[in-house]
């Protein structure tokens, strides 16, 4: 069986040629991600075109994500050789931006001296290293190192949410926001959502004229609203760095299985992220609870699992890819199909979807049936905005999802759902050749054979424009 759990791969200083972004698509990179908290904006369009001249040259769509930087809070520039804090030392928080050097950190926020507090804890680098605020002393504040590491670059440091007083999204994310929609960029990650509101004021076009808006789960106000957020947005990104230092980290692991189970029972990718392969930013290899906890991320249901710097920065980015896609494969074999689609039948059952959605969640719930009853090979779904495919891909069933569009934009948006193969439809979805056309190429690709059964989801031609309200069980002669 074919890898089902998708792939994202941060570009960044070490993998941002043209070649090795075709390295990482070869090894198994499904969507690029473009952060947007490090580098120059116009240097970020030029990693963004990359990715699309390479997905015309490998004749294959990737995706391309763009993270928005969002109210994150960060270190001043650390040397060169990075800033080593040792355990029981003592460090100094100032408001600013300039370089932060052994005897001075500066943090680009003008309110950390009111938003910490004596007693707070903070975390630099998703937890590389902590400390606790033990006075404030007139213009900075004084802290107890009491974990010690390395910092480099720009770590973020972590404010308490309910403290940070900026909004999400900000202005500077609004305006780079507007640069890529103007490309076309498929998907865009919204940073500290804390409410359905946040969503909402990123105000971009519905898919597949805009992009899929990925809410970012990494506040305890997020966990909070988790329904709205999640029926507001695109998908979900579970950014388990900031998430594990707002909440207690033995709760991050029950957080994950109920937040990744929730999203994708509304048809909704979820993207499990952050430290997943993070030895491999210098060693050859991971670690063994590193492979494990990519394998628990497949079985919990993730639709997508991420790189951060271990493609970014990392030494190999593609030894990472690789042996992320072979971990994420393995575990895809081992994955209970018929248990999950019963759960998320369960679920579903339990929430109430919005109006618009009923008809597409009824009929893929019908073709998930069908397919598993008649023994279906393959589940066939035209489509003009892609959500048939990602409603069809949250039961994860045992049959092939292919996906077929005329719109360019949502074929590489189905890149992030599980198990979706996109394919390029030359006619328009509602004709009536449709569905044979669609038959015929899935056929000539190899991706299903003469003798096969398919079940083919649509729309019909007499409500164009309306939801998939067609379901067909087809021999393929």
């Amino acid at each position: 069986m074919a890898r089902r759990t998708k792939i994202i791969a941060t570009i960044g200083p070490a993998s941002d040629s043209e070649a090795m972004i075709k390295d990482l698509a070869e090894a198994g990179m499904d969507v690029a991600r473009i952060g947007l908290a490090h580098g120059t904006l116009d240097e970020a369009i030029e990693k963004f075109r990359r990715v699309r001249r390479v997905a015309e040259a490998i004749g294959r769509p990737i995706g391309a994500l763009v993270d928005l930087p969002g109210p994150k809070v960060r270190a001043g520039t650390m040397p060169e050789a990075g800033l080593l804090l040792e355990q029981g030392s003592t460090i100094r928080l100032t408001p600013g931006h300039d370089g932060s050097t052994a005897s001075m950190i500066h943090v680009d926020h003008e309110g950390l001296l009111v938003d910490l507090h004596v007693g707070d804890k903070v975390a630099f680098g998703d937890g590389v290293v902590a400390a606790q605020v033990t006075e404030r002393a007139g213009d900075h504040l004084e802290a107890l190192v009491t974990h010690g590491g390395l910092l480099q670059g720009r770590p973020g440091v972590h404010i308490p949410s309910d403290r940070l007083r900026i909004p999400s999204p900000t202005p500077e994310d609004l305006r780079m926001l507007d640069a890529f929609v103007e490309l076309g960029v498929d998907m865009v990650a919204l940073s500290f959502v804390r409410s359905a509101h946040d969503l909402r004021r990123v105000g971009v076009e519905p898919v597949p004229r805009g992009p899929l808006v990925i809410a970012k789960i990494e506040t305890r106000a997020a966990v909070d609203n988790l329904d709205s957020i999640i029926e507001a947005s695109g998908g979900v990104m579970i950014a388990r760095g900031d998430l594990g230092t707002e909440l207690p980290i033995e709760e991050l692991p029950h957080l994950q299985k109920r937040i990744l189970e929730r999203c994708i029972t509304l048809g909704r990718p979820a993207i499990t992220a952050t430290q997943m392969l993070e030895s491999m930013v210098t060693a050859p290899s991971p670690t063994r609870a590193e492979a494990s906890d990519i394998a628990n991320a497949v079985f919990d249901g993730s639709s997508a699992v991420m790189l951060s710097g271990e493609s970014a920065i990392g030494k190999d980015p593609v030894n990472a890819v690789a042996t992320m896609a072979r971990i994420a494969s393995r575990a895809d074999d081992e994955f209970d199909y018929d248990a999950w689609g019963t759960k998320v039948h369960r679920i579903a059952s339990t929430m109430q979807p919005h109006v618009d959605d009923t008809v597409t969640l009824s009929m893929t719930n019908a073709a998930w049936r069908a397919a598993l009853e008649a023994g279906a090979s393959a589940i066939i779904c035209i489509t003009r905005t892609g959500f048939t495919v990602r409603s069809i891909a949250r039961f994860r069933p045992q049959a092939k999802i292919i996906g077929f569009s005329s719109d360019p934009q949502t074929l590489r948006q189905i890149t992030l759902s599980w198990g979706a193969t996109p394919f390029a439809l030359d006619i328009d979805e509602q004709s009536d050749r449709a569905v044979s056309e669609a038959v015929q190429m899935a056929t000539d690709a190899g991706e299903i054979r003469r003798g096969d059964l398919v079940a083919v989801l649509s729309g019909s031609p007499e409500y164009p424009g309306q939801a998939t309200d067609l379901l067909r069980l087809i021999p393929v002669r």
